[in-house]
This record gives structure tokens, sequence and C-alpha cells, in this order.
């Protein structure tokens, strides 16, 4: 694919860009010199219909193998989402039906091509192979790993450690998506750094079957909007990629000045040098906030289209700059027992009032207003799921994500 050692370099700075982990990269350097694409595959287990920008840190990376020339396999695990992953938790994540995953499989298909190249990209299921695999064959399969490595895996070795059950097809997991890439005759799969694991089981399978060994790149996890756990719909403190163009931007805008460089790293499509540049300026003391402003155009315009991150930063400026809430506004993230929240509880949890009553009384004044809009009802209910920007008087503000517990 790469004709000299200096075109091999820049596709493997490219590649490399952003990664956890590349293993091995002296067999990718020795792949990137053949005369055809190499076959990378990543899989996605349709268990929630809607992607977040936690899933386009995989996507970009994609997007980046396809602009190199290469060919991507997606495959949706439409067999192993069946099964059920621990997916690096203590439980079993619950098995779907044959009918909740073609569901949510169109979803998929619809969304990855606001950020993949369709003429590049091969999507493919698993039970196209998996479905005609006998019980024969999949005892064959079964025999290829032994107890002892499946136990390799942190989850699994700590259930086993502290005596919790671990079901026999949970090991069938690893052992599927292994074979995957022995069908796929994947060259490089990449993965997030909880799937290392799982990724590893391809590339000694396809060393069973006689198939050259894939590589394996791993991607960090993006952390969400609390700054603290992975970016999840679950946790909800995620940004999804159908979200509004107001709500993709007013979020984006709500994170840390840290943790925006987080965001930026891994997805922004600007070049490193570019990145470097915005660094040096805000240690100049250039205001964070410009640089935050700009990503969040790129992130709305990418989903959504120009007019929108536009329309977005207008909204934004009309409704917090002109407002005269500051650029550093306290992110908090709250537990809530069941499904809503009253505002008076709401305010004292997050020490805006230092009581009930005093929230009760600045609501009677006028003084509490939520995403700019004046509250008057005391009772007010807000529901989990929901990131909000409060503001109690002149000078108190929070930027409130609200979960259930």
């Amino acid at each position: 694919m790469c004709s000299s050692t200096n075109q091999v370099n820049e596709q493997l700075k490219i590649i490399k860009r952003g990664c956890q982990e590349l293993l091995v990269e002296e067999e990718v350097i020795q792949k990137l010199t053949r005369d055809h694409p190499l076959r990378i595959k990543a899989g996605f287990d349709p268990t929630a219909p809607d992607l977040h920008l936690g899933h386009t840190v995989l996507l970009n990376k994609l997007r980046q193998f396809q602009d190199l020339g290469h060919h991507v396999l997606f495959l949706i695990g439409d067999f192993t989402g069946m099964i059920g992953d621990p997916s690096g938790k203590n439980t079993t994540r619950p098995p779907l039906t044959r009918e909740e995953v073609t569901e949510n499989a169109k979803s998929y298909t619809a969304q990855v091509f606001k950020i993949l190249n369709p003429e590049k990209t091969e999507i493919v299921f698993n039970s196209t192979w998996m479905d005609k695999l006998t019980a024969a064959d999949l005892i064959k399969l079964s025999a290829a790993y032994t107890v002892a490595r499946m136990l390799e895996r942190d989850d699994f070795s700590k259930r086993y450690r502290e005596n919790q059950a671990i079901a026999l097809h949970e090991f069938l997991y690893p052992l599927i998506q292994g074979y995957d890439s022995v069908a796929l005759k994947a060259d490089i799969e990449l993965g997030g750094t909880d799937q290392k694991f799982n990724l590893l089981v391809g590339r000694e399978l396809q060393k069973h079957f006689g198939l050259a060994p894939q590589c394996i790149l791993t991607m960090p996890l993006l952390e969400g909007l609390d700054g603290v756990n992975k970016m999840s719909k679950s946790l909800k403190n995620y940004i999804g990629i159908t979200d509004s163009p107001t709500e993709i931007f007013g979020k984006i805008m709500s994170i840390s000045d840290s943790l925006m460089w987080r965001y930026i790293e891994l997805l922004s499509f600007e070049s490193l040098d570019t990145i470097d540049n915005w660094k040096e300026a805000v240690d100049a003391g250039q205001n964070p906030r410009d640089i935050k402003v700009t990503f969040a155009q790129e992130i709305v315009t990418r989903f959504h289209s120009k007019a929108a991150a536009e329309h977005a930063l207008i909204d934004f400026e009309t409704r917090f700059k002109n407002g005269l809430l500051p650029d550093d506004i306290p992110q908090k993230t709250i537990q809530i027992n069941g499904n809503e929240v009253t505002i008076s509880q709401l305010l004292k949890q997050v020490d805006l009032t230092s009581s009930t009553s005093e929230a009760f009384r600045m609501i009677e004044q006028g003084g509490v207003k939520i995403d700019g809009d004046k509250i008057s009802d005391k009772s007010l209910k807000i529901a989990s799921g929901k990131t909000i920007t409060i503001q109690v008087g002149k000078r108190k503000f929070a930027r409130v994500t609200i979960n259930s517990a």
C-alpha cells in the first residue's frame, strides 16, 4: 500500500494519533508495505440505538484509516448481542432478543455514515457466519481456548476469586468475537481499552486457523460530562450525535477547561500542530472559552451543518453570555432516588441554598433561573437524565447533571 519508508511513517503517525496501544507496531509496518488496502475491523454490539461522542472516538479512527486508503469492516454483532457481554463489569450484560438487535442495528447503520465514508465501508453482521456453525463446530472452536486463559480476563478473574457466578455462555462471547476476525480475515482490529482481552483472543484464534494474526489498536474511553465516568447513555453523561445543535453546543461548553483538551485531542479533526497552537495561546492568556467555542462549532457542523453551528453559537451567546453568566460555571453531578427531584431539594443538594426554606424564598423573590429562564413554581420537579444550568441570585451558578441512583 505504501511505496516508501516515508509514506509508511506518515501513515503510522496518523494511525497512532490518540491511540492507547498499538500491538504489534513492527507487524503494522510490515502490513502497510503491502500492495493492497488493509482490512480494518471494529465490532459494535447494537445494545443502544443512538451513538454518542464516546462511540465516535473509535469511528473517527476508522475514518482516518479510510482516508489512508484502507477498507473498513463495520461489524454489527447481532449474534453476540444476543449473548450479553460482561463488558468489564462484574455482572453479565442482559442479552437482547433478535428483534431488539435488528431494530437497534438499523439505527447504527443510519448514523455511522455521519462519520464513515459509505463507499469505503462494508457493514457486516456476525450472524452471517455464526448462524451456519453447527454444535460440533462450536465445540471445536471452544477447544481452541482454555479456561485458564479465559480467567486471565480481569472481570472473569475477579468474579472467580469472589465466588460470583460465571455462566459458560460468557466464555463464548470473546471466542465468537475472536472468530469474527477469522471469518473476516482482519488485518487490524480496533476497540476500546476495555476490549483488549477480546481483541487478543481474535489474534490467537487467527493463528490457530493458520491466518496471519491481526494487529490490535485500542482507543481510550472518553469521559462523560461529569469528567469521571466513561461516557454512557445509562449514566446520562453523554452527548448524542443525534442531539439538537443547541444541545451539543451547550453540553460541550459546559465541560471543564481541563476536560476540553481531552475531548479535542480525541474528537477534533484539526491537526496536532493546530491543537498545540491552541494550547500555547491559552498558556499565553487567551480565554479557553474561545477554543471551546471553536471546537463546539466543529462538532455541531460535523453532525448537522455549518449553518446549524452558527445558529447554536448565536443561541448560546444570547442565552448565556448576554445573560452575564460566567465561563467557569462549576460542574456537578448528583444521584437521586427515583426519576425526578424537586427544585428546592436540588438547590440544597448542590449547595446553591443552605436549606429548602431558603430555596422557597429565593424562588418567591424571582432569584432562581434554569437555563436562563426564571422559575416561579416552588413545586417544580426536574427529571433525571437532564443537564441544566442553575442560577441563584446574581453570583451563584452550577451546571448540574442529574442521574437516578
